[in-house]
């Protein structure tokens, strides 16, 4: 094909500027190798992986070992820029979504088949009446007990897509046949308002405990049913709550301040600043607020408390919050897997980073609740060390500091009497469940018929199942001596028999009797007159 003579000037002056660009990019020291790699550090690696698939001696899982690698990549950044594998990434993004789709039963592989622990109140299996004790043996057809079964199996029958069906077939005590039901798959809410009830007449209770996409709504919808039953004073309580959607305690935290009122400020690499600011009329803006806070309360817990704190707006109770100051963004690495990596920091309104040091690496980072309770500052708000150069002050001139989580308006001591850490971790354990799961397979007929109420008032834990339960925790893997923790054991056995029977909320309702921060806030309420002992 021949060129028009008059395109020549054209086409050679654009060849020039090519040359010259390709040009300006190239180190006439590099073998030819490197000149046309596009990024020496990412060839690097891409050739070690191929080498091992190709050529090392031995059958190698390469996928394991670039999980170990971005694994190893991420730890020398810092503790909250991390890995999520392909296996794991459908779980976590459920739970951020704070839904998933499927029949909506919390169950276990109990011996070798299905049981129903309880259908979620709503859910698509309970509104066809599968109820607490059931057993699935089928969902269309496949065969759901024996030794072969397994839980990837029950998730892939039992999950599915959105108003797709399963036929279900279920053994029930009492029943002389199986019975059958048909169950539309729905999106089943993972729970995020762990309980929502009245304390006083006056004053109500909201356990969140995340903040994911659904978390708003369920709060909202919370806060909205407690003040038509007449609240005037909100507890909100964040404690063990590790965090969530910043977007999320955003909308949470709009509904206590007025318009235009300094949320939170995020500052990326570059310094580039973005400032939030309520934007509507709340629902609770004229309402008294308390917001209890402990050593577990992170990230999106701490925007929340930290936004109301500095704004001047309720009282927060508790202890020092975790301290994590860092925002994350989920990436996809495009086979299934992502990363969450750390873009930016944070700060509260008067401009405050509660941001606890992480330079000592991810063990000393998360092992600093051990230094915490041996520096004393679980029992005594005096041990709680701040510097005076991290020192902020409020609109109306209330002295906060940072550097290292949310330090609260009351400080209230870890009393290991109610907060023990053993009776925490066995009340929220699997075996401890599994054991009520089983008491109840043979005596989930006296509960018949008794509402919440007369249960939460009138049952008491004996001593016989408390010292069965003993005896059961020191066989199990565990081997947990829990023989000096008789009040505490019973209160939590007490509590996962109402949630097994009631659901979360009466879980949350039980455990709270006595609780002391809760009690600290009835105290703030309901001060008792102080009375001059005579002389």
């Amino acid at each position: 094909m021949r060129i028009p003579t008059k395109y020549l000037p054209l086409l050679i002056g654009v060849a020039l500027a090519a040359g010259v660009f390709v040009g300006s990019k190239l180190n006439f020291n590099d073998t030819t190798e490197k000149i046309f790699a596009t990024n020496s550090k990412k060839d690097k690696l891409n050739r070690l992986i191929d080498y091992i698939d190709y050529e090392y001696v031995d059958q190698v899982n390469t996928d394991s070992i670039v999980d170990v690698t971005v694994n190893g990549i991420l730890e020398n950044l810092d503790p909250h820029s991390v890995y999520i594998p392909v296996d794991q990434y459908e779980e976590n993004a459920d739970d951020m979504r704070g839904n998933f789709t499927g029949i909506g039963i919390s169950f276990y592989v109990y011996k070798d088949s299905i049981s129903v622990i309880r259908a979620i109140a709503g859910g698509p299996a309970s509104k066809v009446g599968i109820r607490g004790g059931d057993r699935i043996l089928y969902a269309d057809g496949k065969q759901m007990f024996g030794d072969s079964l397994v839980r990837d199996s029950i998730s892939r029958y039992l999950k599915g897509d959105v108003n797709s069906k399963v036929n279900l077939k279920v053994f029930r005590k009492g029943e002389p046949e199986l019975l059958d039901f048909k169950v539309r798959r729905k999106r089943v809410p993972i729970v995020s308002v762990d309980a929502s009830y009245k304390i006083t007449n006056d004053i109500g209770y909201i356990k969140l405990n995340r903040f994911s996409e659904s978390s708003y709504d369920e709060f909202e919808e919370a806060l909205e049913d407690l003040k038509d039953e007449g609240m005037k004073t909100l507890i909100l309580d964040l404690r063990n709550n590790p965090g969530g959607y910043i977007s999320t305690a955003e909308r949470i935290i709009d509904e206590f301040l007025e318009d235009d009122k300094l949320v939170l400020i995020t500052r990326n690499k570059t310094g580039e600043e973005t400032q939030t600011y309520a934007t509507r009329r709340g629902d609770f803006e004229k309402g008294k607020l308390y917001v209890l806070i402990n050593e577990n309360s992170a990230s999106a817990s701490e925007i929340v408390a930290g936004a109301l704190q500095d704004n001047d707006k309720g009282t927060i109770v508790g202890r020092r919050s975790f301290g994590k100051g860092l925002v994350q963004r989920e990436m996809s690495l495009g086979d299934g897997s992502a990363v969450r990596l750390t873009i930016a920091r944070y700060y509260t309104p008067t401009g405050r980073s509660i941001q606890k040091p992480y330079g000592e690496g991810n063990d000393a980072y998360y092992n600093d609740y051990e230094k915490r309770y041996k520096n004393g500052e679980l029992q005594h708000a005096d041990s709680i060390h701040v510097a005076d150069s991290l020192r902020y002050v409020t609109p109306k001139g209330k002295i906060v500091y940072g550097g290292g989580g949310i330090i609260p308006d009351i400080f209230v001591p870890k009393d290991t009497s109610v907060e023990n850490e053993t009776i925490q971790y066995v009340a929220r354990s699997g075996f401890m469940n599994y054991f009520i799961f089983e008491y109840l397979e043979n005596h989930r007929t006296m509960f018949n018929g008794i509402p919440f109420e007369s249960f939460a008032s009138s049952y008491e834990v004996d001593d016989a199942l408390s010292e069965e339960f003993i005896e059961y925790a020191k066989l199990s893997e565990a081997k947990i001596d829990l023989s000096t923790y008789s009040e505490a054991l019973k209160k939590a056995l007490k509590a996962n028999i109402a949630q097994q029977l009631y659901g979360p909320n009466a879980y949350e309702f039980v455990l709270n009797e006595g609780d002391p921060m809760l009690e600290k806030v009835l105290q703030l309420e309901n001060p008792v007159e102080q009375v001059t002992p005579e002389e």
